[in-house]
């Protein structure tokens, strides 16, 4: 069988693990005994765009974007809100806000959470064939992403404008590239726990990330025969490291939710060598280069200048940082909203670092939902 046929297979029977994955990101209970509540009902789908042009000038003979559906599009096709996936997560990554109860009720919206490219499942270096398997699939850009989505909902879906985009974290940078790119497609754009650049400090964090996993001797250069192991935990401290705030580890909230003996040290066994289970290097890394490469300031027509890129956004923002975010700083959102024409500001009062923009937690759930659906409402 051919590497490339094995790592299809690999992927086809680890596929039931993808939302472990998110979990794992998303919360520090990842020993929990009792499960979570039910997954609201989602349908999956797949859409392929024929030669699809990337950024770096790659064409890709197929690009498939593989997506979820809640609930039904309505007769007027105005019921639609977008939710753009996060770092190597699949489309269940918004279930925190969907369902009874919570902002988003799929009676009444469509809901359409797709998947970067790079996620595994969607044109990614670990499933794409020669000549642009592994390391030889092209660096994709959140632009790239955008552009893709835009193919998918007005070709696939019929749906040339959204009541919404909702985004967290490399969801986030979508949604900012969205009000950027088509100004007029969405009402409203809600960020959590991520901005509108990769700013230098956060791309010095990436590349640590990135010389971890190629510096394992397996690696290879991208094109490696079997996982660099010990490079994909080497990535995994170092992203550990900037999850959570100091605080939250100062003051062991990763016991929240834990089985019964859980220490510090089988805590950080598991985020060592279960981070992202199944996932692949290239994938890793591509998604990483995503990350390092956004700038809303670099969209055609702007010279890279972000300030004016975002002083071009025309609809309302409700842009919400964790206090305590060590990827994408508050000072950073603090610093961006100050050229958004149309913004409102809720910094998440949680200890939680990056990970209370996806709502780890009852109380930073309760504040991402409480202030989604009040800011949704007064678009209507």
């Amino acid at each position: 069988m051919s590497l490339h046929k094995k790592r299809n297979r690999i992927f086809i029977e680890t596929a039931f693990i993808a939302l472990l994955a998110l979990l794992l990101f998303a919360t520090a209970a990842r020993a929990q005994d009792a499960p979570g509540p039910k997954a609201p009902p989602s349908e999956r789908h797949e859409f392929v765009i024929s030669n699809f042009k990337t950024e770096s000038g790659v064409t890709l003979p197929q690009a498939r974007i593989v997506y979820g559906t809640y609930g039904h599009l309505n007769a007027a096709k105005d019921n639609a809100i977008l939710m753009p996936s996060h770092y190597m997560a699949d489309y269940h990554g918004y279930e925190w806000l969907i369902g009874p109860g919570l902002a988003l009720d799929p009676d009444k919206l469509f809901l359409v959470t797709t998947e970067m490219f790079g996620s595994g499942h969607s044109s990614s270096p670990s499933n794409t064939p020669e000549p642009f398997h592994g390391p030889r699939f092209p660096v994709t850009t959140i632009r790239d992403n955008v552009e893709a989505v835009h193919h998918l909902l007005v070709d696939e879906l019929k749906v040339t404008h959204l009541r919404a985009i909702i985004g967290f974290s490399m969801g986030a940078e979508q949604a900012f590239q969205w009000a950027v790119s088509y100004p007029t497609f969405t009402d409203r754009i809600v960020a959590t726990s991520g901005t509108a650049k990769c700013y230098p400090h956060g791309f010095i964090r990436l590349e640590s990330q990135i010389n971890a996993i190629a510096t394992d001797p397996t690696f290879n250069n991208g094109d490696y025969t079997k996982e660099p192991q010990k490079g994909i935990e080497a990535f995994a401290l170092i992203w550990t490291a900037w999850l959570y705030s100091q605080e939250w580890w100062r003051d062991e909230l990763w016991r929240e939710g834990a089985k019964p003996g859980t220490t510090f040290e089988s805590t950080l066994h598991e985020y060592k060598t279960n981070f992202i289970p199944g996932g692949d290097a290239n994938d890793i890394i591509l998604q990483m280069r995503t990350w390092e490469r956004h700038d809303v300031g670099t969209t055609p027509g702007f010279n890279g200048d972000v300030k004016r890129a975002l002083q071009s956004i025309k609809v309302p923002v409700l842009y919400m940082p964790s206090e305590t975010d060590l990827y994408f700083p508050v000072g950073d959102a603090r610093y961006e909203s100050a050229f958004i024409p149309n913004v409102t500001l809720k910094p998440i009062p949680s200890l939680w670092g990056h990970t209370a923009g996806a709502a780890p937690n009852a109380a930073d759930s309760k504040f991402l939902n409480d202030e989604i659906s009040g800011f949704l409402r007064e678009g209507r």
